[in-house]
């Protein structure tokens, strides 16, 4: 989806949301989060060319597959976090919102965690 396309979503979005709070909070809510939604799944979907890419550079050279699939999870945790937690901003719960982070952050860490340890350990080989 074109980029002005997303922006013309979301615009739309914010002003049906500013209307919406007024009247009926409620479904002011349910709009920001559907919004939000088709713009995450849009943006996802266009992400298919830049991974599809990062794979073919990562074959050519010569990068343990392994790496560029916990690269691209991470990528996607951080994404996904940053949405829940705007969502949970939006419903007035930022304490929420931090723990949303904070797992989010977490599960950054156990995922790298590996390739953390594969680094040191090809450090820890090279020195003498």
């Amino acid at each position: 989806m074109h980029i002005l396309q997303l922006v013309g979503i979301g615009l739309t979005a914010t002003v049906l949301v500013a209307v919406l709070r007024a009247q009926a909070p409620q479904f002011a809510m349910v709009v920001g989060i559907l919004a939000g939604a088709v713009l995450l799944i849009q943006v996802v979907q266009s992400m298919e060319d830049v991974v599809r890419t990062l794979n073919n550079l990562a074959v050519s050279a010569k990068v343990n597959h392994a790496f560029l699939d916990t690269v691209l999870r991470i990528i996607g945790i951080a994404y996904i976090v940053e949405f829940a937690a705007q969502v949970a901003r939006d419903a007035g719960e930022s304490a929420l919102a931090g723990k949303i982070e904070l797992a989010g952050k977490v599960g950054i860490v156990i995922l790298a965690l590996p390739i953390v340890t594969d680094v040191i350990d090809a450090m820890v080989h090279l020195l003498p």
